[in-house]
């Protein structure tokens, strides 16, 4: 009887860890912010969207493992909080912690309206293409970025490392024309384990 009552403990305590593992979705100046998908979580949001206010939303990433952030409430009575031309759009700033056991030397996130399906230039989703006030992309740890258009919406940050238990700050914004809720905010933190030079820098060849 004991060992009966232990093993239910036991499954008891594996369960609530499981459901902590993914918190409550989180608003803040009319969108909601989520990690129902796992792989994350979400530690907090604040922030209105602006460039001088961004929204700011603090994670913990678990893996290497991409981590997909839902985000909900981008519609056309959002607005655009960083006055580019386009219908909608906002700043966002994540920190992310990381929880893993390897190193980051690069860090990727991606935009997608549907979670299998990259974002094209013609679905209006983009990290401010064409944007009449730039695109002001910036990290505390990585010193470079690439910006990837087309055939997906991608931005890089490279030339830097975030080590197991380090966190670092990323800040680009987001912007639609044609805007949808849900959408993907895909994080995906690389771990460069073979490199081939390339004018002077880095290759990734492979992964964990």
């Amino acid at each position: 009887m004991l060992c009966w009552a232990w093993r239910v403990l036991s499954l008891l305590t594996a369960l609530a860890f499981a459901e902590a593992a993914v918190a409550a979705p989180i608003s803040a100046g009319g969108l909601i912010f989520s990690d129902e998908l796992g792989g994350f979580s979400i530690l907090g949001v604040s922030g209105s969207g602006s460039l001088a206010d961004p929204f700011v939303v603090v994670e913990e990433l678990h893996s290497s493992d991409e981590a997909i952030l839902v985000i909900r409430g981008l519609t056309a009575t959002f607005g655009n909080k960083i006055g580019t031309q386009h219908l909608t759009g906002f700043a966002l700033q994540k920190i992310v912690v990381n929880g893993s056991s390897s190193d980051w030397n690069l860090f990727q996130v991606e935009l997608r309206k549907q979670i299998d399906t990259p974002s094209t230039y013609g679905d209006g989703l983009s990290f401010g293409q064409g944007s009449t006030i730039g695109r002001p992309f910036a990290s505390d740890t990585f010193a470079a970025n690439d910006v990837t258009d087309e055939p997906y919406d991608a931005v890089t940050f490279r030339d830097g490392t975030v080590r197991a238990g380090e966190r670092a700050s990323f800040r680009f914004v987001i912007t639609d024309t044609s805007p949808v809720s849900p959408f993907f905010l895909i994080q995906e933190p690389t771990r460069i384990v073979a490199a081939i030079p390339a004018g002077g820098g880095l290759t990734p060849c492979a992964r964990p």
